[in-house]
């Protein structure tokens, strides 16, 4: 039975990755670690290296608190793995609301304008006065010397250590629902109670992503632990799949995210 058949055809390559990864620890002996990975590529690396392998082992971290963004350290399976193998660094500016409002979107536009790859950033958080981002160690020197302006704001980025990281913990509304299928059209009709030619509407005007990937086609099969966005409707996970009812109908478990 082939591994592949459980993901994705557009996530192939990424476990061509994982198990590349996974074969240079057990023939080498020596730790790789990974970017930051989202919480799908997570899932996938956790699924692929097992957490009953006996020769490598695995783990995330991606700063203190309720991360989402991620590095992933995978050892041989006697090495002990600490924070500093996964070479993070925690960068903070001030700045006054009152005179711009930035928010997540502005300081990811503003870090990507640096020609620097996605897969170098962790959590970004922004509150009323301060931003923080957790970024590769290695790119750490170069952004605070770079990214000195965000929207209209002039920022001076410091590196702080991790125990100052703030905690933004996601709370998370969940409910079990019973659907006909695991079409995108579906699960969206139902967690964001849409109707299901509002929910084909968003679907075609690019304002749904899965998994961080903008999605446009209504029969798009969930799996699973996706994440889903719907443009000015927030964020949600297909949390569970529990199995069918009598009915021959699907019992999943949902969660929106608190705005």
């Amino acid at each position: 039975m082939s591994i592949y058949q459980h993901f994705r055809a557009d996530e192939h390559s990424f476990i061509d990755k994982v198990l590349s990864w996974k074969e240079t620890v057990e023939q080498t002996y020596c730790s790789h670690l990974t970017d930051f990975l989202d919480p799908r590529e997570q899932h996938i690396l956790k699924s692929i290296v097992g957490t009953a392998n006996a020769d490598v082992q695995f783990a995330f971290f991606g700063g203190t608190g309720d991360t989402e963004r991620k590095r992933s350290v995978i050892a041989p399976f006697y090495e002990e793995i600490t924070s500093t193998d996964y070479q993070l660094a925690l960068l903070q500016a001030t700045y006054q609301r009152k005179f711009n409002e930035i928010t997540h979107r502005h300081v990811l536009g503003a870090f990507l304008s640096l020609g620097i790859d996605r897969k170098k950033l962790g959590d970004i958080i922004v509150t009323e006065d301060r931003i923080q981002i957790v970024v590769a160690a290695e790119i750490a020197t170069y952004v605070v010397a770079h990214l000195t302006r965000i929207k209209n704001a002039s920022i001076q980025l410091k590196q702080i250590a991790f125990s100052n990281q703030l905690e933004m913990k996601p709370e998370w509304d969940e409910s079990i629902k019973t659907v006909a299928s695991l079409r995108l059209d579906v699960v969206l009709k139902e967690i964001y109670r849409l109707s299901r030619k509002s929910a084909v509407q968003y679907i075609q005007k690019k304002a749904v992503k899965v998994n961080y990937k903008v999605v446009e086609d209504s029969a798009f099969q969930l799996m699973e632990g996706d994440l889903l966005s719907v443009r000015g409707k927030g964020r949600s996970k297909l949390k569970q799949i529990h199995g069918q009812t009598k009915k021959e109908k699907l019992r999943i478990t949902t969660a929106i995210l608190k705005m």
